[in-house]
């Protein structure tokens, strides 16, 4: 089991930039995938991005469109959300997630989950 608790959230206005955090322990010698989501009020959650173990591989979510980048440190057991050019439609919690396939995030799903940060963009 691996738990997850993220940090970095807050109130931005619009063109800002913010960087999400999220600190892994228990099992994160498991090698697992990492990755964010995001759910705006009264939306599903969406994934974001992930990315492997080793960093070799990273996919993003198509709406994502060069804003937002990841990233993870595995020596502080930690991932990282860049996020640039924010707007207000990014106003969501923002959840990190882990799972053992690059697949399952794809799928727009995930094993375990952070209990999330707020993210608002004013205008």
């Amino acid at each position: 089991q691996v738990q997850l608790v993220e940090s970095g959230g807050g109130l931005v206005q619009a063109g800002d930039s913010l960087r999400l955090s999220c600190a892994a322990s228990g099992r994160t010698s498991d090698g697992y995938v990492m990755g964010w989501f995001r759910q705006a009020p009264g939306k599903e959650r969406d994934v974001i991005a992930a990315i492997t173990w080793g960093g070799d591989e990273i996919w993003y979510a198509a709406f994502v469109k060069g804003r937002f980048t990841i990233s993870r440190d595995n020596a502080k057991n930690t991932v990282y959300l860049q996020m640039n050019s924010l707007e207000p439609e990014d106003t969501a919690v923002y959840y990190c997630a882990a799972s053992e396939t690059l697949y399952t995030f794809a799928q727009n799903r995930a094993d375990h989950w952070g209990q999330g940060t707020q993210v608002t963009v004013s205008s």
